[in-house]
């Protein structure tokens, strides 16, 4: 079940024959899509891909983490995270 992720290259292949077009036009169709998710999320904001899920940025609370080598705790300042929410179809065609 463990099978290798699909590379860059095999999804604008993928994509080009979807499309019906050549892989320049598919990979600069990708480049534009990841381009617009990264600049939307990085704003604060979220994309909602219908079928696949949500991107979405969320802040993290200044908290106490523990270095596993030494054992040693320390104060870790808040961040902010990328989560996705995956949309309920997906999760129904992969469970059959």
């Amino acid at each position: 079940m463990a099978t290798k992720p699909m590379t860059k290259t095999q999804l604008v292949a993928a994509l080009a024959d979807e499309m019906g077009t050549d892989k320049k036009s598919a990979g600069g169709a990708l480049e534009a899509v990841c381009n617009l998710i990264t600049r939307e999320v990085s704003g604060g904001g979220a994309v909602t891909l219908p079928g696949v899920g949500k991107i979405y940025c969320r802040e993290r609370p200044e908290r106490m983490v523990r270095n596993p080598a030494t054992g040693e705790q320390f104060k870790k300042d808040a961040d902010k995270v990328v989560k996705m929410t995956i949309a309920k179809a997906l999760k129904d065609s992969v469970n059959g």
